[in-house]
């Protein structure tokens, strides 16, 4: 069993691959700004603050792996980008592998194709700023990173969050940079991406690499 520390623990995804990693008997310990409202037993809460660097630091520090689940939104818009640099530096000198939440924006139609984040009509305004940013991570940061920095950017079908929770069924598909679902984004529920999500994480398969989860 593994030692993961999940930042955004209580967030959509983070709060399934939280429960996810404990349920399978993993030592986890989620990073947040608030307490949860239905804590997983056996898991450990931190409260703090991302954009504290010794705090990061001192949640990080030990971890066998460590999962980025937060979202660009809130205290962090603006600072997004520059809190994953803290991070991926950190998670570097630990080495420890990264294991990131991604958007489905980030993924292509078809290989070689632009990336969906391209051509952003598909989606409401409001949303834009916020899938530009997830995405900068697998286009630009995460690969600039030193090669010594073992990352794994997981996107998810287009349809998946809250406003679409789905269930639990058990079953999904891997993908590449290249959507399982390209036609209509697919879907996947939180449940069944942090299934995936876990058992990526337990196969250690993948490197440097961008996945995306779906049905």
């Amino acid at each position: 069993m593994s030692r993961i520390t999940v930042l955004g623990g209580t967030g959509y995804a983070g709060s399934a691959i939280v429960a996810e990693a404990a349920a399978r008997g993993h030592e986890v310990t989620a990073f947040n700004r608030s307490a949860p409202a239905e804590p997983v037993p056996g898991v450990t809460y931190v409260q703090g603050d991302v954009t504290d660097e010794a705090a990061l630091t001192s949640v990080i520090s030990g971890a066998d792996v460590l999962v980025g689940a937060l979202a660009p939104r809130g205290p962090l818009t603006g600072s997004f980008r520059d809190v994953y640099a803290t991070i991926t530096r950190i998670a570097d000198a630990e080495r420890i592998p990264l294991y990131v939440v991604g958007g489905f924006s980030s993924l292509r139609p078809a290989a070689g194709a632009p990336r969906f984040v391209a051509d952003l009509s598909h989606a409401p305004a409001e949303y834009h700023d916020e899938l530009v940013t997830v995405a900068a991570l697998v286009t630009d940061d995460l690969p600039a990173t030193p090669q010594t920095l073992d990352w794994v950017f997981v996107s998810p079908a287009g349809r998946f969050g809250p406003h679409a929770p789905g269930e639990r069924l058990g079953t999904y598909r891997v993908g590449d940079d290249v959507a399982v679902q390209p036609g209509d984004g697919g879907a996947i529920s939180g449940p069944d991406y942090a299934l995936g999500f876990v058992d990526l994480i337990e196969k250690r398969e993948h490197h440097r690499a961008h996945l995306n989860l779906a049905y």
